[in-house]
């Protein structure tokens, strides 16, 4: 990048949010995905709409990369810069503009901390349900970007669900306003639902319009531990054709449970296969009918132990476990690679044993938790990526579970998106005319390609993407 196009950007920013020196560049290498990583040449942090813009407005008129992040913790190497160029780090946008109580809609920056939204809201009786696993820490503009999940996904939906309205900034330098608080619009194509989820490769979220809903008044959780994988994801495909809905409904095998249970000391019982860990939401009339019924359906169907938690603290102290499930197994190796595949809730059991089988053939150790009620289970391989042959494997064994995935009427990713990690296997869930679809798309937006270039579409399908030739060593687990 030439002392010109340089001095163009400290002047948008201002001089102390323009970064070039090689370690401020090395912090921006990065996310919290294994194995991707490459330098930018340049970082900028701007603080308004309008610098966003004229920073696009430079890049696009050089055609230089642009890679938008918030907090960088998303798990598909979406805010690699692979191409190096310019990150455009939004967490100066971090504004709570407005908490409207009539239209039930809250406002925001794209830098807003997920936990922060949810804290702010209900604290006004509201409730944001989306809550991924990285919530402290990620960023709402980020959740956009991945369409990020969450643990209250079954009963919810993910992000794309709740976004109402958004502001964004063109290659171009334009801005364009989509959506609103109107409960019906259909006027046109949804631009709004395009952008969520299209990982910052057609446009910057400059501003976000999110749905609200009232908070539960009253929440329970129990757990149910098993000695047959099969009984436990049977008892999922019970409760919900029973018609009962909860809030969450989360697996952990028991290689996982072992791990959690050394990370947090909570007794569980680590001669069972695996467990389910349910929390149901609503009134409380409701919640107690709902979580008596999952109960009985659990013993029905070979549950060793059901427990419902006394205490709201007892509750949380379960849930909490399950939150930590990715930091008690990054304990484990220096490396954790956290996948996410989904299939139907039917074919959940079939799933896990497959990815046994396939963790046993390639001699790697896979751990698997998730998403019970929406078949969206994430298998987690500890390792060290200094081993490449150890990797290579890896490699293998993760490529048989998205292809398995697939075989059972999945998905490659549920939650995570695609980035540089899924890149070679979209093709396996669209298709080659939804791929030319999607780059048809992209093209109208970003004629100059420059929007987070290496993401999403691969140059050859079916293949992990190789770290670029941008990259420099690191010897550190992201997680």
């Amino acid at each position: 990048m030439d002392k010109e196009v340089k001095s163009q950007l400290r002047g948008i920013v201002g001089e102390n949010w323009f970064l070039d020196s090689k370690n401020e560049l090395y912090t921006y290498s990065y996310d919290a995905t294994p194995l991707y990583q490459a330098m930018p040449d340049a970082v900028v942090l701007p603080s308004s709409v309008e610098e966003v813009a004229a920073v696009l407005k430079v890049a696009n008129e050089y055609k230089i990369p642009i890679t938008s992040r918030g907090s960088g913790s998303n798990l598909c190497g979406g805010t690699v810069p692979v191409d190096g160029g310019i990150v455009l780090v939004t967490t100066r946008l971090n504004q709570l503009k407005e908490i409207d109580q009539e239209n039930l809609t809250a406002t925001f920056g794209p830098g807003l901390i997920t936990a922060d939204l949810h804290k702010a809201v209900e604290a006004q009786g509201l409730f944001y349900p989306p809550d991924p696993g990285s919530m402290r820490i990620s960023t709402m503009g980020g959740n956009v970007a991945e369409c990020a999940g969450g643990m209250r996904g079954l009963k919810y939906g993910v992000t794309k669900d709740y976004i109402m309205g958004l502001q964004a900034a063109l290659p171009n330098g334009e801005v364009l306003r989509v959506g609103g608080k109107n409960a019906k619009d259909v006027a046109g194509y949804d631009i709004t639902k395009l952008l969520v989820g299209s990982e910052g490769t057609l446009a910057v979220v400059t501003e976000i319009t999110a749905k609200l809903l009232p908070l539960p008044s009253a929440k329970q959780t129990l757990v149910a531990y098993y000695n047959d994988l099969t009984d436990a994801a049977r008892t999922v495909q019970r409760v919900i054709a029973q018609k009962i809905i909860p809030a969450t409904m989360e697996f952990l095998d028991q290689a996982t449970m072992v791990v959690v249970e050394d990370f947090a000391k909570i007794g569980l019982p680590l001669d069972m296969q695996g467990m389910l860990i349910i929390e149901q939401d609503g009134t409380p009339l409701q919640v107690e009918s709902d979580v008596e019924r999952i109960a009985q359906i659990c013993r029905a169907e070979g549950a060793v132990e059901v427990r419902t938690a006394q205490t709201a603290e007892e509750g949380a102290t379960l849930m909490a476990a399950r939150r930590a499930a990715l930091s008690a197994l990054a304990r484990m190796k220096p490396t954790t690679i956290l996948e996410d595949a989904t299939v139907p809730r039917a074919r959940l059991a079939e799933m896990v044993e497959q990815v046994n089988v396939i963790a046993k053939k390639h001699s790697v150790h896979i751990c698997t938790f998730g998403h019970a009620g929406d078949g969206n289970l994430h298998p987690t391989c500890m390792t060290d990526e200094r081993d490449q042959e150890e990797i290579h494997r890896v490699e293998q064994a993760f490529e048989e579970i998205f292809h398995a995935a697939i075989k059972l009427g999945g998905t490659i990713t549920g939650e995570h998106g695609v980035g540089m990690a899924k890149a070679g296997y979209l093709e396996l869930k669209v298709g080659q005319n939804g791929i030319e679809i999607m780059k048809r798309i992209k093209e109208a937006f970003d004629p100059n390609g420059i929007m987070n270039p290496g993401k999403i579409f691969a140059k050859s399908s079916r293949r992990r993407v190789v770290v670029s030739s941008h990259a420099c060593g690191h010897e550190h687990s992201h997680n």
